[in-house]
């Protein structure tokens, strides 16, 4: 088992340790961080439960080794979230978005990361932009209503 220095701000927080070479940035947030907002579905990037921020862009953390993102800023849910409901997750709330919640932080951060370029999107430009994530539960119509309404009430956040 090779270890590589890794220095990464998860969150707002500099974390400086040693992580085997091929261990995951999903696998890292969580077993070694505790940041268990970050969830593991498919861990072949296809379902977008793993979603975090990776210096303001949204991506797959199970793609990701953890030594790739050492000297950047890493976002997950919780950091999102500090000091209560984000307006993006309220949205899911006021809408209906979510169900069983278990894909809701990878939809939220990827909403997050989209409104942040896209203050004032369509409704087909909401659904290309979260395609990349599966929901099981909801059929999507709460998820893009929710989107929608952070959109009109201003929020990246």
């Amino acid at each position: 088992m090779r270890e590589v220095a890794l220095t990464v701000t998860v969150n707002g927080e500099q974390f400086s340790r040693p992580v085997e070479a091929r261990r995951t940035l999903a696998d890292f947030l969580r077993d070694d961080l505790s940041l268990t907002g970050t969830h593991l579905g498919c861990e072949h990037g296809v379902c977008g439960a793993c979603t975090v921020l990776l210096d303001g862009d949204a991506v797959r953390s199970c793609l990701m080794f953890a030594v790739q993102a050492d000297g950047a800023e890493v976002t997950t849910i919780e950091g999102l979230s500090e000091g209560g409901l984000t307006p993006i997750q309220a949205a899911f709330q006021a809408e209906h978005g979510l169900q069983c919640g278990y894909c809701t932080p990878g939809f939220v951060v990827s909403a997050h990361a989209f409104l942040a370029e896209h203050p004032d999107p369509s409704d087909e430009e909401i659904r290309e932009a979260l395609s990349g994530n599966l929901c099981r539960c909801t059929g999507y119509q709460g998820i893009i209503a929710a989107v929608k309404r952070a959109a009109s009430n201003g929020s990246s956040s």
